[in-house]
C-alpha cells in the first residue's frame, strides 16, 4: 500500500511540474489545463484510496 501511495504522490509531481513546463513555455491552455486536470484527479483518487485503506485496517496512523 505504501509503494502505491508513493508512485501515485511522483506521478502527482510529474503531472504539476509538466504543467509548469508547459506554462512556462508558452504552450497551448489546453496542455496546460489538461495536466492540471490530471494532478487534481490523481490527488482525490490519493486521497480516497488513503481513506479505504484506513477504513480496511490496511495502514494505521502513528501515535
Amino acid at each position: 500500500m505504501k509503494i502505491v501511495a508513493i508512485i501515485l504522490l511522483l506521478v502527482i509531481v510529474v503531472a504539476l511540474g509538466r504543467a509548469l513546463l508547459q506554462l512556462v513555455r508558452g504552450g497551448r491552455s489546453t496542455q496546460v489545463v489538461r495536466a492540471l486536470t490530471l494532478r487534481v484527479g490523481l490527488s482525490i483518487a490519493l486521497f480516497i484510496l488513503l481513506l479505504i485503506a484506513y477504513g480496511m485496517g490496511w495502514i494505521h496512523p502513528n501515535a
